[in-house]
């Protein structure tokens, strides 16, 4: 299912966040999408799942607007992980799993036993199913994580919304989600995941997403939308815009990465593994924290 979005802009009360972006996420694709915090990436999932909605442009899945959609057909279609949230209810980590299945169940009727399997596969697939009967209250936070997961997996969406789905985790779990997402990804599931870690994305991501304010227009390979570049004086909060769309070889090179985040880094090819591989700099150019205010 494609997915389209035509010059978007959002804004909250006195501080812009995002403007003029437009991209296409074709069928099966794996976006990561990156940027400083601050930067939009949370924002722009949420209009993507229409929790937000754009003050400018439109978004479209298969060429029909968003909001023509019924809130119980986007959940059949999209399905959203967010940063943790907060639970005071201790629900079992199998309830809450379950109500991904949610948008296939009428508003007074009960999961059936297909619903039921279903839960369970997912759960077993990402590692939590030895945890079904526990409440999610008394679980890590990387534990919860992956029951957000499993929920959204439970959906069986096609577009699936990840907001840092390897906050919380622990190396090993990253790579297990990363491999679990790339393994749907190569099923068909199409995924937009907003992330802090350069080299995950990197991995598995099919193209890479920068979204940055107040920055240098380059050229390095990758694709520019019009405009990019363009931003305030600095004496207000600018909004964000595409710096560079394309494969991860392409947008994450030393100077798109210094030029977003103000850092150094070195890229090269990691010596095991046909990705790229991205390190810090101890030496960056990066200003101190006392100097900037």
């Amino acid at each position: 299912m494609n997915l389209r979005v035509d010059h978007i802009a959002f804004s909250y009360p006195d501080l812009p966040v995002l403007r003029d972006v437009s991209f296409d996420v074709p069928s099966g694709d794996f976006l990561s999408l990156l940027g400083p915090n601050g930067s939009g990436k949370s924002t722009l999932l949420r209009l993507l799942d229409r929790i937000l909605l754009p003050q400018e442009g439109t978004i479209s899945l298969q060429d029909r607007p968003l909001n023509a959609f019924h809130r119980r057909e986007i959940a059949r279609t999209v399905a959203y992980v967010p940063q943790e949230g907060l639970w005071v209810f201790p629900f079992t980590v199998l309830e809450v799993v379950l109500m991904g299945r949610s948008p296939y169940i009428g508003r007074f009727g009960f999961e059936q036993s297909r619903d039921i399997e279903l839960a369970e596969t997912v759960m077993k697939r990402v590692d939590i199913d030895h945890l079904a009967m526990k409440p999610l209250t008394a679980l890590s936070g990387g534990e919860r994580q992956r029951v957000l997961i499993a929920r959204a997996l439970c959906q069986q969406p096609r577009i699936l919304l990840l907001d840092e789905p390897n906050a919380h985790l622990d190396i090993a779990h990253q790579i297990d989600i990363f491999k679990i997402l790339r393994s749907e990804n190569e099923k068909g599931l199409t995924i937009i995941s907003v992330s802090h870690d350069l080299n995950l994305a990197a991995t598995f991501s099919r193209r890479v997403m920068l979204l940055a304010a107040n920055h240098p227009e380059h050229r390095s390979g990758a694709r520019f939308p019009a405009g990019a570049g363009e931003g305030s004086s600095g004496k207000e909060p600018a909004a964000s815009t595409i710096v560079a769309l394309g494969t991860p070889e392409e947008v994450l090179t030393e100077t798109n990465i210094q030029s977003v985040f103000n850092t150094r880094v070195l890229v090269d090819r990691h010596p095991q593994t046909p990705s790229i591989r991205i390190s810090l700099i101890a030496e960056s150019t990066r200003e101190p924290l006392q100097s900037r205010r």
